[in-house]
């Protein structure tokens, strides 16, 4: 490896959000794909996908996704619901589901239920009122712990964590250790723009021992 010889400075204060915003999703990449199932007060449900999403902590476990304001300042339909009901359930994104998921992405107008509109079967949830997504092979029911505002106005982010109450694991792609198999599940990552990756290209790294 070598160092590389010149770097070009972007200093974010002097740039558009919008600016920074497409430089951040070019270089943190791939983003692992929170495909969230909230309901509204009213008990609709809402399906969106969120790329701003990770595992936090396994004590307890938790997760972290964050449903950013729109351009115009307007805030999600998944924020307002768990500012009503403080549950979600996380879905992961297989390869089998992207067009479904894509088109489940779709600024519906509050109320619309996305699972319809997008050929989704929901099942339901044991400890929480969302639904899961059954053609989702691993499905993650969450209790909400805090909603964290960073920033305000347009392009501001809503740090949701949650956490695991319960996992569940298509019975096709659960190892006996009671961990998910990686090739089976086939989960998506999020570039930038219209572009995703797979994780089917890997490599293993040991551990160092000094």
């Amino acid at each position: 490896m070598k160092p590389y010889p010149n770097f070009t400075q972007l200093t974010c204060s002097e740039r558009a959000g919008r600016d920074n915003f497409k430089t951040m999703l070019s270089c943190v990449l791939p983003r692992p794909i929170a495909f969230v199932t909230t309901i509204s007060a009213d008990g609709v449900p809402n399906l969106a996908p969120f790329s701003f999403f990770n595992a936090i902590g396994s004590n307890p476990p938790a997760v972290m996704f964050s449903p950013c304001t729109r351009a115009d300042g307007t805030d999600k339909d998944t924020l307002h619901n768990l500012s009503a009901v403080e549950e979600f359930v996380v879905n992961v994104v297989s390869h089998d589901i992207r067009n479904a998921m894509n088109q489940a992405s779709f600024a519906y107008a509050p109320g619309v239920n996305e699972f319809e509109k997008a050929g989704f079967t929901p099942i339901e949830s044991r400890f929480i009122q969302p639904p899961r997504v059954a053609e989702s092979p691993v499905q993650l029911e969450c209790k909400l712990i805090k909603i964290v505002p960073v920033g305000d106005g347009p392009l501001s982010a809503n740090i949701c964590i949650g956490e695991i109450l319960c996992f569940h694991i298509a019975d096709e792609a659960l190892l006996e250790n009671g961990t998910a198999n990686v090739e089976k599940i086939d989960l998506l990552g999020r570039l930038g723009g219209p572009d995703y990756s797979t994780t089917r290209d890997r490599f293993a790294l040991e551990k160092p021992t000094a």
